[in-house]
């Protein structure tokens, strides 16, 4: 029997490839994405509810106004965002009877953000355990994944590439989807000159 699952989404490529992957041995019900300030939530929105209709998901979006005071300047660290957003899905796990909470971390970001660390997620699975009922698992399909190898199963699995957001910048202010010049958009440009599709990086930029 496949478990029942909550996914949090961005609408990025980490989370995109984690719920490709996750659905082949899950049943995923429900897709999670949070507003806590970032400048680009509405690019972010409108590519997770194309990837949830996609995969015919409930998206529930949860509002954090009070992040939006503690985020950091001129840094890519949003302080303990993993952790806050693993317990809210706990939460809704808990409510409504799911088995396990997937989450896009991986390998290469877990170099640069603690909150993406094998040990983080095997810590936070733990955690559930004495503070729900449900005790749900916490599943990280991409944890040892570059992202190099990231894109490579999202093309072996097929995936539609050409309207996810995995940059910092917003469209309206750059005139670009994805600007080329933002933390994330550097890892991605430098992972997809490495892929098995070398034409792929014209879908971004």
């Amino acid at each position: 029997m496949k478990n029942n699952s909550i996914i949090l989404l961005s609408g990025g490529l980490d989370s995109y490839v984690s719920l490709a992957l996750a659905s082949r041995n899950s049943n995923v019900e429900l897709a999670l994405i949070f507003d806590y300030g970032q400048k680009v939530f509405e690019e972010e929105l409108e590519a997770s509810k194309k990837i949830a209709e996609l995969y015919n998901l409930k998206l529930d979006v949860i509002k954090l106004d009070f992040l939006k005071n503690l985020l950091l300047e001129n840094s890519d660290w949003v302080p303990n965002r993993n952790g806050l957003f693993l317990n809210i899905a706990a939460c809704y796990a808990d409510k409504y009877g799911y088995n396990e909470i997937i989450i896009g971390a991986n390998k290469e970001e877990a170099g640069r953000f603690s909150d993406n660390s094998k040990e983080f997620i095997a810590r936070a699975g733990e955690f559930f355990e004495y503070s729900t009922q449900t005790k749900p698992k916490v599943i990280a399909p991409l944890q040892n994944m570059t992202k190099v190898e990231i894109i490579n199963k999202g093309l072996e699995l097929g995936i539609d590439f050409s309207f996810i957001k995995s940059c910092y910048n917003k469209k309206t202010d750059t005139g670009l989807k994805h600007c080329g010049v933002c933390a994330s958009c550097l890892y991605l440009k430098g992972a997809l000159g490495e892929c098995s599709d070398k034409n792929l990086i014209k879908t971004f930029f």
